[in-house]
């Protein structure tokens, strides 16, 4: 790829370089064993989570469905950033091209969007359950289930469509080169010849939509669970409907704590280390740790486990 400092369209561009972690050859050998084992494990800790779901009758609930679900949204979600890291470690030009880039940029916010919807519908669930236990099998049918969880995936990859097509139709200058390991909107619309407030206002305020309502959401959703938990008279009955909480409540904590670090302001200025620090926990050790969180908080998925893996 030629780079040059001349403004030049978006279809005379053949690609960018993500530098992805700069660092000496042996170093860059190093991350790509450790990264191959993060991706490899998060495969098989949300694979198993899904082959659990499907073949232990007892998990076939909606909570369960749901979390099935999420589990392999999180396989996709590592995969469209993982492998093209992985290659890079091994590449000399840490090449992309254009298509390649923008593709990855669609679907890991694709992939991001539609797993703050499936947080919300999983924080909708456990409120169903809890404040309206009696009522919750006719509510929570497999029918409004299976609606919720297509809805999910269509709005997902809707939601940031447009901006990225927009993006991807706009002129680039200068050396092509992204200090991160993804394709991230940040510094592709730093590479812009001209700014365009318009796009970065629409960029940031679908973000922060995407990011607060659904959190508003699961807040207000647990806020009634808690009130609802509160009002149970047995310790015991307090334990485990916090257990059946406690998980998803981590992980909310866990994705939403960065995601809004960087997403809020797509175009604000960051530290290039923080963003790809802050950017790897939420894409990359999050998923790794999903199925770690849930399988230890959880007896019967525990036991599903167990059974799985025929101990």
């Amino acid at each position: 790829m030629k780079i040059s400092n001349t403004p030049n369209t978006s279809s005379a561009i053949t690609g960018f370089i993500l530098l992805g972690f700069p660092c000496p050859r042996e170093a860059q050998i190093l991350l790509f064993v450790l990264f191959s084992a993060v991706y490899l494990l998060t495969l098989m800790g949300n694979g198993s989570i899904i082959c659990a779901v499907r073949w232990d009758q007892r998990l076939h609930t909606p909570m369960y469905i749901l979390l099935a679900n999420f589990s392999f949204l999180e396989i996709w979600y590592v995969t469209s950033t993982v492998p093209n890291m992985l290659a890079n470690f091994l590449s000399d030009n840490k090449l992309i091209s254009f298509s390649g880039c923008f593709l990855q940029f669609y679907f890991f916010f694709s992939l991001g969007s539609t797993e703050c919807f499936f947080l919300a519908i999983m924080a909708f669930d456990r409120y169903l359950a809890i404040c309206w236990p009696l009522h919750y099998p006719t509510l929570m049918t497999r029918h409004l289930c299976t609606n919720l969880v297509i809805s999910c995936w269509v709005l997902g990859f809707l939601w940031f469509l447009i901006p990225i097509i927009i993006i991807s139709q706009m002129s680039f200058c200068g050396s092509r080169i992204i200090d991160h390991f993804l394709c991230d909107p940040g510094p592709l619309l730093a590479l812009t010849c001209t700014r365009v407030p318009v796009i970065e206002l629409t960029s940031s305020t679908l973000s922060s939509l995407l990011l607060f309502i659904p959190f508003l959401f699961i807040m207000v959703s647990y806020a009634l669970v808690l009130q609802a938990v509160l009002k149970v008279p047995s310790a015991a009955g307090r334990r485990k409907a916090f257990s059946t909480c406690g998980s998803h409540l981590t992980v909310v904590s866990l994705f939403y704590g960065s995601v809004m670090v960087m997403y809020v302001s797509p175009t604000s200025e960051h530290d290039a280390g923080m963003q790809k620090i802050v950017t790897l926990f939420y894409s990359v050790v999050t998923p790794l740790i999903n199925p770690v969180i849930y399988s230890l908080r959880n007896k019967d998925m525990k036991h599903a486990m167990k059974k799985l893996l025929g101990t």
